[in-house]
């Protein structure tokens, strides 16, 4: 499997660049500055070399397109242009979106509503030839990017397509300790993305790094 991640130099692509290695996956850690993602890579892979059964490269957003399976953990403002610019290479692709749009205000997190809901949906309109599907919204970037962290947690994905809901929970399928949950279809996006205010503003609170679990299924 050959996964991109578009923005990945941030921790939450970080941290995801490093599970998927952990469980064999080729991953492309893309960014606006191919020199940046190479140096963030570089930096990256040294501690966890022995643990590590896939390959990471850092390299241009393009190349991160042109991957099988793409992820889009760009920051939130600038999701939709990142995207857009990219628009040929992700034709008929399956895009995960893990773009959380929120805001800090004192000792908590606010989430921000998108005109069409979510971040999820705009980018799914600037993409109407690609598959979009919402996931990885409530893990703690930290404990994704730290190995030895037991993280153990549910992943809720959501998407219209059913090439890219199958797609999605096959991807979340293979990092340990996550389970993936189908959540609906992308309308499910707008709740999903505003309840990550509510598990960052624990996690500042409590001085945490809390996973979410749903008890039950």
């Amino acid at each position: 499997m050959d996964i991109g991640i578009l923005g990945g130099t941030g921790p939450a692509g970080r941290g995801l660049a490093l599970r998927l290695a952990e469980a064999g996956v080729r991953v492309t850690v893309g960014s606006r500055d191919a020199a940046r993602a190479e140096s963030v890579v570089g930096e990256l892979l040294p501690p966890w070399a022995d643990r590590l059964r896939g390959e990471v490269r850092g390299a241009a957003n393009e190349v991160a397109a042109a991957c099988g399976l793409v992820v889009l953990a760009t920051p939130w403002d600038s999701a939709v242009a990142t995207v857009s610019g990219l628009r040929d290479a992700l034709e008929g692709k399956v895009l995960v979106s893990m773009v959380n749009a929120l805001a800090k205000e004192g000792r908590e997190m606010l989430p921000l509503v998108p005109a069409r809901g979510s971040m999820a949906a705009a980018v799914q309109a600037a993409l109407p030839g690609t598959k979009v599907a919402a996931a990885f919204h409530h893990l703690p970037a930290r404990d994704m990017a730290d190995l030895d962290s037991g993280l153990v947690a549910d992943v809720l994905v959501c998407a219209d397509d059913p090439e890219a809901t199958s797609e999605t929970m096959s991807l979340v399928e293979r990092i340990e300790g996550l389970r993936p949950l189908d959540a609906g279809s992308l309308a499910q996006a707008l709740a999903i993305e505003a309840f990550t205010a509510v598990c960052v503003t624990l996690n500042m609170r409590h001085r945490a790094h809390s996973t979410l679990k749903m008890a039950g299924i």
